[in-house]
């Protein structure tokens, strides 16, 4: 089975589908260890594994597309990828959803941003009209070669527009061909809650701690007829705290015995790396 259908057979049987954010390849494996049935490649968490930069469209095309080769080699699980905007214009969609299929994505997430785009929860936010986005919906559906490859289409539109505009591109992107729409950060309960029941397709919900939407829980939004769940930041945010609070530690105290206990140990990390398995594969081809 494709990875692409493990997603659709999830929204085709009503079961909201959970997929944590992951920045970087060892924290997808653990998401997959951790029993998730997906992982979620986010371009906020790339920036700033990447770059140490802000998200707001520094990264090309090229290192989005090399970043989801390394996690996509990492992980069996279905990787749903931030596409940004596709970096361009219908031609430009149309290859980067060839090259993002390559490097491994089963779904594939689009918006409809200007350029150079932000993170959908900052201020600031700027569309480009629906009709364009529509007719790069449109060449995303054509370029991909597994048609059990998901097509999300996010629409940025609340803020600058309205919410009335934001509902009318969700059905909009939906008639073009998405499989999934997503519409960006709804600022309270009563819009997130008004969502499915207004956009004929199935949605895609994105928690993101200290954002503009309210983080409810996965049963929450399974009660609100969400079909997907992305808790993008959450990994990134909690290492980066952890990692503060060591280097604050270790350079106030001189030692990081204090922090011993929020640490895993030596064999512990080489059996997320899965250090026994390459020596496995090793020992096979050294075995003369």
């Amino acid at each position: 089975m494709s990875r692409g259908k493990i997603i659709k057979d999830f929204i085709k049987r009503g079961e909201l589908l959970v997929s944590p954010g992951a920045f970087n390849s060892i924290s997808a494996k653990i998401v997959e260890q951790s029993g998730f049935d997906s992982v979620y490649m986010t371009g906020y968490g790339a920036a700033a594994n990447l770059l140490g930069s802000p998200d707001i469209g520094l990264l090309s095309a090229s290192e989005m597309i090399k970043h989801l080769s390394y996690m996509s080699e990492s992980v069996d699980i279905p990787i749903i990828a931030d596409a940004d905007t596709g970096y361009g214009n219908v031609l430009n969609m149309y290859r980067t959803v060839r090259e993002y299929e390559k490097a491994g994505a089963a779904a594939i997430q689009i918006e409809d941003q200007c350029w150079p785009k932000r993170c959908g929860h900052m201020d600031g936010k700027q569309v480009i009209s629906a009709e364009e986005m529509a007719a790069k919906i449109r060449a995303a559906v054509d370029a991909r070669q597994d048609e059990d490859t998901v097509i999300i289409a996010r629409t940025d539109a609340l803020a600058p527009i309205g919410f009335d505009e934001a509902i009318r591109r969700g059905n909009l992107y939906k008639e073009a061909g998405a499989d999934v729409i997503f519409v960006e950060a709804p600022p309270d309960i009563d819009k997130l809650k008004q969502i499915p029941k207004l956009v004929k397709a199935p949605i895609l919900a994105n928690m993101i701690e200290g954002g503009k939407t309210p983080v409810l829980s996965a049963e929450e939004l399974q009660n609100l007829g969400f079909a997907i769940a992305i808790y993008p930041l959450s990994t990134l945010y909690v290492m980066t705290k952890a990692v503060k609070d060591l280097l604050y530690e270790l350079k106030n105290t001189g030692t990081t015995q204090g922090k011993i206990g929020n640490m895993i140990d030596f064999p512990e990390f080489n059996e997320i790396v899965q250090l026994s398995k390459i020596r496995e594969t090793e020992q096979k081809y050294n075995n003369i």
